[in-house]
């Protein structure tokens, strides 16, 4: 991570003294995220759609994270896309999920590359076809590295022909788990195979749920550092211990449960992704939105319209004039924000929305900073959309965050 990118994360994540105990695990988290951490967002774009309510005139700011959703949202055919991160890696993988779909010749030998990430031809068309339509810092991070990467590794491009799900730091720490899981008796794939939710119920009871009563897992569940890998500072994890009561491992069960037993596992690719770090490729049903073949042509025609930078959402917002958009997703970003923090990014939403905004993010705990963040002059210029925000909670197949909530300007 470049020396600009690390003072956006600094200022992101650094809340309490180094030599405090929060501090120091403030400042491990932002050794471990300076890193490629996602190859998938986390965030249900079904979800989101409904929320968003995308026009043909829409012009949204996303956090890019994978790059997954800002492609979904393209199905829409919104005026524009605007994503963001302040962890270049992130943009690096978009850049290629980008360059990829406009340069490589058919959704076949796209579907290679990002739904099944593991064959040898995928290589073959990187070099053939992406790698000159990149610029010098992509094809940097995905051709090169450090020495020492040069010596004992290969190329990260090359995680295409091994399933690139398996690897970043999300990928790690899923292969962790199997491990754990796999020593705790558990043969979670097998959930895969049942045919409907009452049988999803039944071997998620009998292949998943004892991982969570694990003795290590008991133990390590408490700990900051055992969720780093999922992007979750330690802000957010005091979010999890305040909703957990203390017990985190049923925390943790609990919304493994929701993920495994409340959505048909046909077409949960974030289940599938889960439980054995990968899509559903002989189906098709549980992938991406981005990655179905009726929505290739039209991401396709689309892409213009998406703009991509390495910088922070509150840097972005400044650069823009008054009322130029209309569309925020902000992930669940503002749970490693303070209550000041919060207060400059939502004066900035206000300026630069519009009539007719809507605002959406995902949290650890059920309830939305918001309500006690902001001043309250500024919060009046926002309804909460509380009963809507709770119902597309309970929609969301990703089911890791503990609430979803939907905030709209109605005037100006």
């Amino acid at each position: 991570m470049d020396a600009v990118a690390n003072d956006f994360l600094k200022e992101a994540v650094y809340q309490n003294s180094l030599f405090s105990r929060k501090g120091l695990s403030e400042r491990l988290f932002s050794l471990w995220f300076n890193g490629f951490v996602y190859n998938q967002i986390w965030e249900d774009p079904r979800v989101d759609r409904a929320a968003l309510q995308l026009q043909a005139d829409s012009r949204i700011l996303t956090i890019s994270s994978a790059g997954c959703n800002l492609l979904n949202y393209l199905v829409d055919s919104p005026a524009a896309v605007n994503a963001v991160d302040l962890n270049p890696y992130h943009v690096y993988f978009t850049r290629l999920k980008l360059a990829a779909i406009k340069h490589l010749p058919t959704y076949e030998d796209f579907f290679s590359f990002f739904g099944r990430a593991d064959a040898a031809v995928n290589l073959e068309n990187y070099h053939k076809y992406i790698q000159k339509h990149l610029d010098p810092k992509t094809r940097e991070f995905w051709e090169g590295g450090s020495w020492l990467r040069q010596l004992l590794k290969q190329q990260r491009i090359h995680y295409f022909t091994k399933n690139v799900y398996r690897y970043a730091r999300f990928g790690y720490f899923l292969r962790f788990i199997n491990i754990i899981s796999k020593r705790a008796g558990c043969q979670p794939e097998k959930l895969l195979q049942a045919k409907s939710l009452s049988e999803q119920k039944q071997a998620y009871e009998q292949h998943v749920a004892p991982f969570f009563n694990h003795w290590f897992v008991r133990l390590v569940s408490k700990r900051s550092f055992a969720v780093f890998s999922l992007g979750i500072p330690p802000q957010q994890h005091d979010a999890l211990k305040a909703a957990s009561s203390g017990d985190m491992s049923r925390l943790y069960n609990d919304r493994m449960q929701h993920l495994c037993c409340d959505f048909p596992i046909q077409d949960n690719y974030f289940a599938w992704q889960g439980l054995t770090s990968r899509y559903d490729v002989e189906n098709r049903q549980a992938i991406p939105d981005y990655l179905k073949p009726e929505h290739y042509e039209m991401i396709k025609a689309n892409l213009d319209r998406v703009s991509l930078q390495n910088i922070s959402l509150f840097d972005y917002l400044q650069q823009l004039p008054d009322n130029s958009l209309d569309r925020f997703i902000f992930l669940d970003a503002q749970d490693w924000m303070t209550d000041d923090t919060l207060t400059r990014l939502w004066q900035e939403v206000a300026r630069v929305g519009c009539a007719g905004t809507r605002v959406i993010f995902r949290t650890a705990g059920s309830e939305s900073p918001i309500e006690t963040a902001l001043p309250a002059a500024l919060r009046q210029q926002f309804v909460y959309e509380k009963a809507q925000s709770e119902e597309l909670y309970q929609q969301d197949r990703s089911a890791i965050y503990g609430g979803f909530h939907l905030y709209v300007m109605p005037s100006k």
